[in-house]
């Protein structure tokens, strides 16, 4: 487990995935709302010293807790966290009965448009049910699937083999050039080192056609 703070507020750990065999990325964002965590995995490798750590920064912050999925592939100990803190699952209507298969049945679902905790906007990826999430404060664009870190220290987009049927690389690729509108400084990915600085350079070089 790995624990990094990327600016006042905004954490991101690291867990061991079973499944993948290997490192993910999980977000932690301190809000006027709560505590708000973004594809979180209790880290197998050292569950008490994270319970430790969260616990201690669900009360600092009034024991409110939201946990926000960008897909249902990453639903991994939402359930359990949603239990333990008494918390919201939140879900988009188009990935309800996904998540619900994988946690239970979500607290609150939410629209393209609706307003999340902390301010924080939820955008279409471009696959089907998955949604990427922007941290206007932070000045984040947060993802699941549909990008990757790179060796080399940038994004880029999932391997077609995890696209749908009628959906291509190019596709997606124009789809999501609308983020270039945001003013972006950090790209946070599930998989791969995220970008820490010079995000929107790095957006446009993985999206250029």
């Amino acid at each position: 487990m790995t624990v990094e703070e990327l600016a006042p507020g905004l954490w991101r750990w690291t867990g061991y995935h079973e499944e993948w065999k290997q490192e993910v990325g999980c977000l932690s964002v301190e809000t006027a709302d709560g505590l708000v965590l973004i594809d979180p995995l209790v880290p197998p490798e050292d569950p008490d010293r994270f319970f430790t750590a969260l616990d201690r920064d669900v009360e600092r912050l009034g024991g409110r807790v939201h946990v926000l999925i960008t897909v249902y592939y990453h639903a991994r100990s939402a359930g359990e966290l949603v239990q333990r803190y008494g918390g919201h699952l939140w879900a988009s209507t188009r990935a309800r009965a996904a998540i619900a298969r994988r946690t239970g049945e979500p607290t609150d679902l939410f629209r393209r448009g609706d307003t999340l905790p902390g301010g924080i906007q939820a955008f279409p990826s471009g696959r089907s049910t998955e949604v990427l999430y922007w941290l206007p404060e932070h000045r984040a664009l947060a993802f699941g699937d549909v990008m990757l870190g790179t060796k080399e220290g940038g994004i880029r987009l999932c391997p077609p083999s995890w696209l749908s049927t009628g959906t291509n690389p190019a596709a997606l690729g124009a789809h999501l050039r609308s983020l270039l509108e945001l003013p972006v400084e950090r790209l946070l990915v599930s998989h791969g080192e995220p970008v820490r600085t010079h995000g929107r350079a790095e957006l446009e070089k993985a999206l250029r056609p």
